[in-house]
């Protein structure tokens, strides 16, 4: 009965019949079967690591102890059963506070041998993964903004997953962010979750909310005297096709964006997957912007992110030769409501010449 719901709305969403009408009421239910599924798993493997531990304990008591087999075992399995409990409740609390609080400011000064005279000190606001939904709420889109718009950006740019799944959960994103001031514009691209649905409602949205949607297309923007390139790469998931049997693109086409772009320029590319930073670098990109990973979102091993699962590349900075790519941790979560040493983050990038 309480897999049931998450079963039919599964069902619904990849045959593409009735998803969007059963929502309302059936995405409640699938996400509390998912968190059930998730909770039943935890159990289980504290359940296993227990039972493990006290396996080896008797069988070293054995051996080197010369004692009879110790009856208490249902007593030390369900000690564990409750120690393991209260380390999720607390794991729970923990990662739920670092979600929903407020996000870290990464700021961070990128030199570039070429970059033109005009475009030093260009301040960029990076935002991406807020997916407005279930889980991501209009107040907490509202206190992203006013954090994104102390920075002062000459430029703010969203690398995509604007909803989790629904072009209505849009309305968060559009109460908070309407009329940002960013003297050079406002660009974005969608992410994979955009796609889940029709996408078309939430382009029509963004350039209502004066935001220029780079999917395989570029715009030229003036600073000073000098100019650089901002393009943007399509996802993968537009002609995925998966829901609904419709394709809404044709995904990155990295080649056919360079025809278009003017030679010898230097390019900023918006990429919601690093993993296809190679797409990004075919056109030639100096610096290329993305999300996707959310730094792993939850994060039980330290010093390893689950995020390595998606790619090589999980969060931060990287470099090859003169290209860089930085990858946002992003903003909200997906699945569930919680962070684990995987901070929300908004970026600012300062870009600056570095003379020879």
């Amino acid at each position: 009965m309480i897999h049931l719901p998450l079963l039919v709305y599964l069902v619904l969403r990849f045959t593409g019949h009735g998803a969007e009408q059963m929502g309302p009421v059936l995405r409640p239910l699938a996400r509390g079967a998912l968190y059930f599924q998730i909770l039943i798993l935890i159990n289980l493997v504290f359940w296993g690591i227990a039972t493990l531990v006290w396996t080896v304990r008797l069988r070293w008591r054995r051996a080197y102890l010369q004692v009879p087999e110790d009856p208490s075992r249902r007593v030390f399995l369900r000690k564990s059963a409750v120690v393991g409990g209260g380390i999720l409740l607390a794991a729970a609390s923990t990662g739920a506070k670092e979600a929903y609080g407020d996000p870290e400011i990464t700021r961070l000064t990128l030199p570039f041998r070429d970059l033109p005279l005009g475009m030093d000190g260009l301040r960029i606001v990076h935002l991406s993964d807020l997916h407005c939904g279930p889980l991501v709420g209009t107040g907490l889109v509202k206190r992203w903004r006013v954090l994104a718009e102390r920075e002062n950006p000459d430029l703010l740019v969203i690398t995509g997953d604007f909803v989790d799944s629904l072009p209505e959960e849009m309305k968060g994103f559009r109460e908070a962010f309407s009329e940002f001031p960013a003297t050079l514009g406002r660009f974005a691209i969608l992410g994979n979750h955009d796609y889940f649905t029709d996408p078309r409602p939430i382009w029509e949205q963004l350039g209502h909310m004066g935001f220029q949607c780079l999917e395989n297309s570029h715009v030229s923007l003036s600073r000073k005297g000098d100019q650089i390139v901002l393009l943007g790469l399509q996802d993968p998931m537009a002609r995925d096709g998966r829901f609904q049997n419709l394709r809404f693109g044709p995904g990155p086409m990295p080649q056919d964006v360079l025809m278009k772009l003017p030679p010898g320029s230097w390019r900023i590319c918006l990429c919601h997957r690093p993993s296809n930073w190679n797409l990004a670098q075919e056109t030639g990109a100096n610096l290329t912007l993305s999300g996707h990973t959310h730094g792993g979102q939850i994060n039980l091993i330290p010093g390893i992110s689950s995020a390595s699962l998606l790619g090589p590349y999980t969060y931060g900075l990287y470099k090859q030769n003169e290209q860089a790519l930085y990858v946002s941790r992003g903003l909200g979560v997906v699945g569930l409501p919680m962070r684990i040493a995987a901070a929300p983050e908004i970026a600012v990038i300062t870009l600056r010449r570095q003379e020879n």
